[in-house]
């Protein structure tokens, strides 16, 4: 249980770090100015804030880890969806964490050379986006499992739900191209398409296996106890 509930506390210990470290509700562009990201990272709160968001995305490595239980009990005798969630999702917790460790480097030297604050922040903000390939495999293998699972353990409308945030991804490499519009890296197309579906990905997934481990609790507790002679 607790590992399933640790979806949604990714996503409010996460989103609750950024909003206190000022990367939410308007996050730095690309196309901010050396001044603009300089100020930011000049700020008391922003360290504080990224160390509870760093705690946030740390959260969600339980919730692979259950994910990857149920998708054994799916795959069966050859588990090898089940082993690559379990290698991508671990991918993605590191490149959640790394972009936030970097941020908060900025923030502990923010007298530097503006211009490395300038690099570190565009590093920092790419890594976070556009590495998509472990995000999608995750997602697709999730999908995978779940409508190929004759016992239809976990609802197929996750299933459907996995491959559409996977497609979701597909727009965050052109962050590389555009420095301002839909598609820069704070553009709604890439930073805010982004967030919404890996929000709905960690709610979803963890409720419905919330959901899922109290239906085997109960189906644990109805099965009748065979008594030996």
């Amino acid at each position: 249980m607790l590992c399933a509930w640790c979806g949604p506390a990714t996503v409010a210990v996460a989103l609750t770090g950024w909003l206190i470290a000022g990367v939410l509700p308007l996050p730095l562009g690309a196309s901010s100015t050396t001044a603009e990201v300089v100020d930011f990272y000049s700020e008391p709160r922003v360290i504080p804030g990224l160390i509870l968001a760093q705690l946030g995305v740390c959260l969600v490595l339980p919730l692979i880890a259950l994910i990857g239980y149920h998708m054994l009990r799916m795959d069966g005798r050859y588990p090898l969806l089940s082993l690559v969630q379990l290698v991508s999702g671990a991918v993605t917790g590191v490149l959640l964490l790394i972009p936030m460790m970097i941020m908060t480097v900025c923030a502990f030297r923010p007298d530097r050379n503006p211009e490395l604050t300038v690099t570190l922040n565009d590093l920092a903000w790419l890594l976070f986006l556009t590495p998509i390939a472990p995000f999608m495999i995750q997602n697709i293998a999730i999908g995978t499992a779940i409508l190929r699972d004759p016992d239809k353990r976990l609802p197929r409308w996750l299933g459907y739900t996995n491959f559409w945030i996977a497609a979701s991804f597909l727009p965050d490499p052109l962050a590389y191209i555009f420095h301002s519009g839909p598609f820069a890296w704070h553009g709604i197309l890439v930073f805010w398409l982004a967030l919404t579906t890996y929000t709905v990905f960690l709610v979803a997934t963890g409720l419905t296996l919330r959901s899922a481990v109290l239906q085997s609790t109960a189906d644990s507790e109805r099965r009748p106890i065979e008594v030996s002679a």
